[in-house]
Parts: structure tokens; C-alpha cells; sequence
């Protein structure tokens, strides 16, 4: 069985249809939505393409209407394009987003897997970076082969007391240093993590897609991150409910 392991689309919708790899089956460990413009065609890829999937801190965020608070980095960026989120789904979008699991357990070909986000210990939000000692606090306990993640945006796999954690890195924003689609194929014991070799020159043109962010910021009337410069003054988004989102 060739199973497809992608995370972090973020609403890039020329990425996850760049990817043209064959599999049987696609599983998603989350975050759909946020920093991006196009949310409605990625969360349609997911759950037309997609065997599992399971719910992100950004599609959390997006679901209950939290605004971020942050005025720098990643944070900014959530701020500026979450009202681009809200606005550009349907309600039966937001519905799917609301009900991801934030874990979830199968077997495929004997193989035992859980599906997160971010860590087992904290679903949604914890960093979990690629540390053997980190990650064998994390898999006491479970009565699994394979532990699937994303939320770092940087691919890697490991094996911590006989679990083998894989993170296929980040489809919709990479933080890796390569601006490519990452994501991972399993086929038997192999994992191989692999990046769309035509996505930069073909399928995400950046500076259209910067343009195409900067009009939807305008829109909406928020000032976003791509109408500064390094070093100006930047406006927190505000909080609501006293929430507060973590980058990821």
C-alpha cells in the first residue's frame, strides 16, 4: 500500500494540486486554512482526496472564530489572513473544520497508526521538535506503530521506543528553507519525503500569490504583513474571549 502523508496546506491551493503523486491512500494531519487565500479549494481536496484527517490549531482557530493576538512573524500573518479564512468558506466548511478529530487511530495493512497535529501529549499547539528523549516521553503508552504529525512546518522521522514518528513537513509553508510542497510517502517499512519538482516554477508563481494576498487584505480592510516593511510599527489583531493562538 503507497499511503500519502501531507500537513500544513494553509490554504495554498496551487500547491496541494501540484502534487501529483500516486497513492491508495492520503491521510492529513491538519491545518487547512490560515496564510493562505484560498481555503474553500484546499478543504475540498482533503475531503475528497483524503482517507483521514484530523484538525489543526489554525483550523481550530478558524472553526471558533478566535483572533489571533501578535504583532510580528507567523502571528501577523494568522491575523491578516484569518478574516481571509472566515470569509472565503461556507458553513459547511466551517462545520467540517469544527469537527476534525484532533487524534485518530487506524490500521492499514497491519500497520497500527495515529494521526495529531501537533504531539500526543498536547494535540493541538505543543512544538514537537525531531529529539529521540523528547519524543520517548510522548509515546509511553501507546499501542501503535506509527505516530503521524505536522504543526512544525519541517519534515523528519525517528523512532522512539520502537514508535516511528514521521512528520511529512509542510505542503502550504515550508519552513524548512525550501519553498517546494513537502510531504511524505510511506510504501512498506520505507518513508520517503519528497518535494514537487515543478511547483515553483509552474504552480505557485510567488509573486502572484503575494499580490493575491495583499488585494484580499485590502478588502477586508486589515492591514497585513505584506504592506510592511521590516523594522515598521505592526498592529496586534486583538483577542478574543481571552484566547490567544500559538504559532504553527
Amino acid at each position: 500500500m503507497r499511503i500519502l502523508l501531507v500537513s500544513d496546506l494553509h490554504a495554498n491551493r496551487p500547491a496541494i494540486e501540484a502534487i501529483r503523486e500516486p497513492f491508495d491512500v492520503c491521510l492529513c494531519m491538519g491545518d487547512l486554512v490560515d496564510y493562505g487565500a484560498e481555503p474553500a479549494p484546499v478543504i475540498d481536496w482533503v475531503r475528497r482526496k483524503t482517507r483521514a484527517c484530523i484538525r489543526g490549531n489554525h483550523d481550530h482557530m478558524v472553526a471558533q472564530n478566535v483572533v489571533t493576538a501578535g504583532g510580528s512573524g507567523f502571528k501577523y500573518l494568522s491575523a491578516a489572513t484569518r478574516p481571509i479564512s472566515r470569509q472565503r468558506i461556507s458553513e459547511a466548511d466551517r462545520r467540517y473544520l469544527a469537527r476534525l478529530p484532533v487524534t485518530q487511530f487506524l490500521t492499514l495493512d497491519g500497520l497500527r497508526i495515529m494521526l495529531v497535529h501537533a504531539s500526543p501529549r498536547d494535540p493541538l499547539d505543543e512544538y514537537a521538535p525531531p529529539e529521540v528523549e523528547f519524543w520517548k516521553r510522548r509515546v509511553e503508552g501507546l499501542d501503535v506503530d506509527l505516530v503521524c504529525v505536522g504543526h512544525t512546518h519541517v519534515p523528519y522521522q525517528l523512532e522512539a521506543n520502537g514508535v516511528r514518528v514521521v512528520n511529512p513537513g509542510s505542503v502550504g509553508l515550508p519552513r524548512d528553507g525550501d519553498p517546494r510542497a513537502g510531504y511524505a510517502v510511506l510504501e512498506g517499512e520505507r518513508v520517503e519525503f519528497r518535494r514537487d519538482v515543478e511547483l515553483v516554477e509552474r504552480a505557485f508563481p510567488l509573486p502572484e500569490h503575494a499580490q493575491k494576498l495583499r488585494q484580499e487584505d485590502a478588502k477586508l480592510a486589515v492591514r497585513g504583513p505584506l504592506a510592511h516593511l521590516p523594522g515598521q510599527r505592526r498592529e496586534s489583531a486583538g483577542r478574543v474571549g481571552g484566547l490567544q493562538e500559538l504559532s504553527g
